[in-house]
């Protein structure tokens, strides 16, 4: 195994990293196979993840000549990390919008002095060659953590190659919430084609969420086929920590999104934790236009116990095994490409795979329809709802 670069400093709560050094570790197999990209501390005050990556790094070695594919481990924000902060000028989770993405091409001159545009560009460049290189799959994880302690869970762009693989890992899967995020790093690169999977270990700092961080990571190297079960002797460890950090593994999908600003004032009620129960009409949070109230029972997700952030909380609800075993018949039968045909239903002139609902008229076709055919909603205008669905659902581009 070719071991390219590895960045290794002591356990810390602080992560050592200097600005635009984004590589931690990257190897290179004997043997052809997929690729596996793992982000850490995409926020720069959510060192946990770049930590793990730190440690995996160190330890991977012994292994070499097992390995069979890619691995890089990739350092987020370096320059948030660098001050321990959240972000410097904007959130470099919610920066890989299309236009963005254009914008900060390392062929395109920067002409902003935004330091998440700096990063963006320096993340492409590593990018971009990793997808023009794969041979094989390419999956790609997002370690993230919380400000309020609970339980970990991982995050999915529903689509039947992210939920098979996803379904491998002991943890509760969150389906729907690119719906309610723009610009998020496993948007772009689940839109070019990988197996996407965000995870939130724990709290911030916390020494349990580096090791589920860790736990994380080593599984997913066995799942993705990088390295077989049988060499790693720590796989049933690994696998029972996450299982027993997680409890009862349950999908659940997210139905709102309370955003905010800096100019609302939020601040959220004390003592709510991930997946706690909230009842319609809850206290939740106080801001400066008033109190804020759960809009229905469900459970809340990510309380925003920080300063910086543009996420106050969400809600959500949990599926039932037996929709998503539908979901999967129905998708397979690309059931979806009737849909156009139904009353209210248009094709969408921005591309083939964008429908636009006339709601006066397709009332009876509510979005957890589309939900099922594997459409998300991108956004109304004026009467009508825009979904679309993603083009890699069931088949991969870099597989021949």
């Amino acid at each position: 195994m070719q071991i390219l670069s590895i960045l290794q400093t002591p356990q810390r709560k602080h992560v050592e990293i200097n600005a635009g050094e984004h590589l931690i570790g990257e190897f290179t197999g004997d043997e052809p196979g997929a690729t596996l990209i793992v982000f850490g501390s995409v926020h720069g005050n959510e060192a946990a993840g770049a930590l793990a990556l730190q440690k995996i790094a160190a330890e991977l070695p012994r292994l070499a000549a097992n390995v069979c594919g890619r691995v890089y481990f990739l350092a987020g924000n370096t320059r948030a990390i660098e001050k321990g902060v959240r972000f410097i000028d904007s959130d470099l989770n919610r920066h890989w919008t299309p236009d963005n993405v254009k914008h900060n091409r390392p062929a395109s001159p920067i002409t902003t002095r935004r330091a998440e545009d700096l990063e963006q560009t320096e993340l492409l460049a590593i990018l971009e060659n990793i997808l023009k290189t794969a041979e094989s799959e390419v999956f790609a994880l997002d370690l993230h953590s919380t400000s309020a302690d609970g339980v970990p869970f991982a995050t999915v762009g529903d689509t039947l190659r992210n939920r098979k693989f996803a379904q491998k890992f002991p943890v509760t899967i969150l389906l729907g919430i690119e719906e309610q995020l723009e610009g998020t790093i496993l948007e772009y690169l689940n839109n070019a084609g990988a197996v996407t999977l965000g995870y939130e270990g724990g709290q911030h700092y916390a020494e349990k969420t580096i090791k589920t961080h860790e736990a994380l990571v080593w599984l997913a190297l066995v799942h993705a086929g990088i390295l077989d079960k049988k060499d790693l002797p720590e796989f049933e460890k690994h696998e029972r920590f996450l299982k027993a950090a997680t409890g009862d593994a349950r999908i659940v999908e997210i139905r709102y999104r309370h955003a905010i600003t800096d100019g609302n004032e939020f601040k959220m009620e004390p003592g709510f934790d991930n997946f706690q129960p909230v009842k319609r009409g809850e206290l939740l949070a106080q801001q400066k236009s008033g109190a804020v109230y759960a809009n229905e029972n469900g459970l809340i997700l990510m309380p925003l116990y920080q300063k910086l952030g543009e996420d106050g909380f969400f809600l959500g609800r949990e599926v039932a095994p037996f929709w998503l075993k539908i979901s999967g018949v129905l998708r397979r039968l690309n059931i979806a490409r009737l849909m156009r045909f139904l009353p209210g239903v248009r094709r969408s002139t921005l591309d083939d795979e964008t429908l636009e609902i006339d709601t006066r008229i397709a009332r009876i076709f509510p979005l957890q329809i589309f939900h099922l055919l594997g459409f998300r909603k991108r956004r109304r205008r004026g009467n009508y709802l825009i979904v679309s669905r993603r083009k890699f659902d069931t088949k991969s581009p870099f597989v021949t």
